[in-house]
């Protein structure tokens, strides 16, 4: 299983980023690139411990379960997969190209993660090798969604 914390896992995902344009055009979804981009910095920022998610309720009921699923082989996550509210953006008033920068230094930090603590808004508490398994897989998904 590919993880975020495995360097050229990381090479791939960045060299991935830098294909993304601002016209580039999503396969499904609702998100424009950019709209994607401020997405998957918020993951981000969850997963470094410097943003704080609310807990779902349904996360409490079969979050360990949907976890297991989602990280049992390598598969993609499916399409269209629903978020929380406070992974909607809606609204883009930062640099596309500076977000691409910033997507890609923010997977540089996995080299020395330390977030032991991590509890995950609909997963709930995840140890390190599941967050680095889901940062990827998280990444895969929205970068296959833009065809990259």
């Amino acid at each position: 299983m590919k993880t975020i914390f495995d360097p050229q896992t990381r090479i791939e995902i960045s060299n991935r980023i830098q294909q993304l344009t601002p016209d580039s055009k999503a396969v499904w979804g609702k998100m424009n690139a950019h709209q994607m981009i401020k997405h998957c910095l918020v993951g981000e920022d969850m997963f470094h411990g410097e943003r704080i998610i609310k807990p779902v309720f349904i996360g409490y009921l079969i979050g360990k379960w949907a976890l297991k699923q989602t990280l049992k082989n390598e598969d993609p996550i499916r399409k269209n997969s629903p978020t929380t509210g406070d992974f909607l953006i809606t609204k883009v008033d930062t640099d596309f190209e500076q977000d691409k920068t910033k997507w890609i230094a923010s997977l540089e930090k996995y080299v020395s993660y330390n977030n032991p603590s991590f509890v995950h808004p609909f997963f709930r508490k995840m140890t390190k090798e599941d967050v680095g398994m889901l940062a990827y897989k998280h990444a895969d998904h929205h970068l296959r969604q833009f065809g990259v």
